[in-house]
């Protein structure tokens, strides 16, 4: 048999498994993720999310046991949701400033309990909202700067309550600059601010709607959140949030959008976030489920393709479950 004179042999560096350690460009330790969690009012109640198999809406009481153990296995962060009664909701989302609502005393369980935990709080309205929309709704219409005056009082809010950095989620024009001002006013020049600045209008979200209750009554979310064809558009949208004093942007959903994760790491000096949806979550259980790939590989997999892409940390319902195999 021929032996060839090669100049190179790329596979010598695959030929072991510690050869390949040793040359690894990219990998993901707990480090890198943030873990999404969903709250509920009460007392020792797990409500299991059906369309997100393994996460459930947790009481506080729950919550700050499944926290204390993300962070025992090395995630340092999660990002907490409250799921809210109807008879909670109004048109204005009154009950998101409220010092005493169900987030605000989470934040502070959370923080007496696993003080070195980076609790980082959902701004938007559509928790809140009775029309289910992340804006105040009137004829119809989102209205934009009425609800950058919310937006801000539901920043200092959880700021108050003790969250570490505040995450608005709600795509309207203006809202990063308007919550800083609100936050440093009121004496909070320290929260950070983790910008969802890149939200596209996904058909991905729908399990997260199940777990908050959270879909729009009426309309969609299409004239806030971002057309899915468009990548300048949210390079603009990124310029803009780092210039209202955004300290760290995401693009939100993840898979679909590697190529936009690479386009905002190449254009900002801050670093990228990146959200792992419900509907990724899913999609990867239902396929393990029905024997149709390996869940624990595919999870990994995907998680290494956002940090490839240039996601500094990522936002996955897998968190705690990855962190434990690496264990």
């Amino acid at each position: 048999m021929a032996t060839y004179d090669l100049p190179e042999r790329p596979r010598r560096n695959r030929r072991t498994d510690a050869v390949r350690r040793l040359v690894r460009e990219h990998q993901v330790t707990p480090a890198d993720l943030i873990w999404p969690l969903f709250v509920i009012d009460g007392h020792d109640r797990c409500e299991p999310i059906g369309s997100m198999p393994g996460q459930a809406r947790l009481t506080r009481d729950l919550l700050v046991a499944a926290a204390r153990r993300a962070h025992d296995l090395g995630v340092p962060a999660v990002a907490l949701f409250p799921a809210l009664p109807d008879d909670l909701k109004d048109p204005v989302g009154t009950e998101s400033t409220n010092p005493d609502g169900l987030l605000q005393r989470t934040v502070r369980d959370l923080k007496d309990a696993v003080p070195e935990l980076c609790v980082i709080t959902d701004v938007a309205l559509d928790p809140y909202s009775s029309d289910g929309h992340d804006g105040i709704v009137r004829d119809g219409e989102i209205i934009n700067d009425e609800t950058l005056d919310v937006l801000g009082e539901m920043a200092v809010a959880q700021a108050e309550a003790g969250a570490d950095i505040v995450a608005p989620s709600d795509m309207m024009d203006g809202r990063v600059g308007a919550i800083r001002a609100a936050l440093d006013a009121a004496g909070h020049s320290n929260t950070g601010i983790l910008a969802y600045s890149v939200k596209y209008a996904s058909a991905f979200y729908g399990p997260f709607r199940e777990a908050l209750d959270s879909a729009p009554r009426a309309g969609d979310k299409k004239t806030y959140q971002m057309d899915p064809a468009n990548v300048d558009e949210a390079m603009r949208e990124v310029r803009l949030d780092v210039a209202e004093g955004a300290d760290i942007v995401m693009v939100k959903p993840g898979l679909p959008y590697l190529d936009v994760v690479r386009a905002v790491k190449d254009a900002v000096d801050v670093p990228v976030a990146v959200y792992n949806v419900s509907g990724e979550y899913a999609m990867v259980k239902a396929a393990a489920a029905n024997g149709w790939l390996d869940e624990e590989l595919v999870m990994a997999e995907c998680l290494l393709a956002f940090k490839r892409a240039g996601a500094d940390m990522i936002l996955t319902y897998a968190a705690v479950e990855v962190a434990e195999r690496m264990q």
